[in-house]
């Protein structure tokens, strides 16, 4: 059983080495483990740290490009190197390494497939008050739009199976936190959670650098990520509003018309009525368009998992004979 745990780093030089120095080399059920930096194009010589500090394997994406590339890329590179097990932690050492032992048991058990590190969000003294209610109000949308029970849904600190990780796709450069949790609960994952403890502050955080700014993020990445899984449903209630409307404006015509006798009078309710039931209509096609194309999405990401699979298997087989040989 071999873990990876992968730590993407963009200027984290500083901080770097002791993520590093805190990280397990042995853990109970897991037989190798390794280290991995993704260099999401840092300036401060973050690859030069993690090379004096010994750490297996090294990913530079050149240029900066995002969390949710450098995170992808990181997941990349550890099914190619045959991990059964990644763990995905931050450079700026927020999360307490000796979790790590919690955060894969129940990967190590079957019992999940995804495991998020849940912090103590009301007790880090770190946090301001209203980035702690930010946090309670979008774990609870987060929940709602995905059918899981995740209290902590923008925490890093997370296993992943080797199978669950080939699932993954991550559609904005932002973040992954919340896009994965979502993508988890549509496509019948095994998602779940285990308290996790943090370290005290290291830096203020790159993601949350205007709060008004990552509110209006996190929204855009919350309705696309459900748009994209649950496309008729969304434009069925987008259109419920227009349709009701013109309903209403339609029924009040002939109100007049038949009972007042005056709907000569009134046809301007009969145009809106009709402009409404048109977008309505127009709105659930959208959904419909949506649904298919879902449809055809998800043939696609169950043949690009297939095509993964296969390509694990031939690296792991190529390694296992490797090892056989040494």
């Amino acid at each position: 059983m071999k873990l990876i745990i992968q730590i993407p780093c963009y200027n984290e030089a500083d901080t770097l080495a002791g993520v590093i120095n805190d990280l397990p080399d042995e853990l109970e059920g897991i037989d190798e483990i390794e280290y991995l930096v993704v260099d999401d194009g840092s300036t401060d010589g973050t690859a030069e740290v993690a090379r004096e500090l010994g750490v297996h394997h090294r990913v530079s994406l050149g240029s900066n490009h995002g969390l949710a590339v450098a995170f992808l890329a990181g997941i990349k590179k550890c099914l190619e190197l045959g991990a059964d097990i990644i763990v995905n932690t931050d450079g700026d050492n927020q999360y307490q390494s000796d979790c790590i032992r919690d955060l894969v048991a129940p990967v190590l058990e079957s019992r999940l497939d995804i495991v998020v590190g849940a912090r103590p969000i009301e007790t880090i003294e770190h946090f301001s008050w209203p980035k702690k209610k930010l946090q309670r109000i979008g774990s609870l949308v987060v929940r709602q739009f995905s059918g899981t029970d995740i209290p902590d849904t923008t925490s890093g600190f997370r296993a992943y199976s080797a199978a669950a990780a080939m699932r993954l796709h991550v559609f904005n450069r932002y973040t992954y936190t919340l896009e994965t949790i979502i993508q988890a609960g549509h496509m019948n994952m095994r998602i779940g959670h285990v308290p996790v403890k943090v370290n005290p502050k290291t830096r203020d955080s790159r993601l949350i650098a205007s709060i008004p700014v990552y509110v209006w993020r996190s929204i855009s990445i919350i309705l696309r990520s459900y748009v994209m899984y649950k496309p008729l449903r969304t434009f069925f209630y987008f259109s419920l509003a227009p349709g009701f409307a013109g309903v209403v404006l339609y029924l009040r015509f002939l109100y007049f018309f038949f009972i007042k006798g005056s709907g000569a009078g009134h046809v301007q309710s009969l145009i809106l009525g009709t402009m409404l039931l048109i977008v309505s209509f127009l709105l659930l096609s959208l959904g419909i368009l949506g649904d298919l194309i879902s449809a055809n999405r998800r043939l696609i990401q169950d043949s690009l998992f297939a095509t993964r699979w296969e390509s694990y298997k031939k690296s792991r087989a190529a390694q296992d004979r490797l090892q056989q040989q040494e």
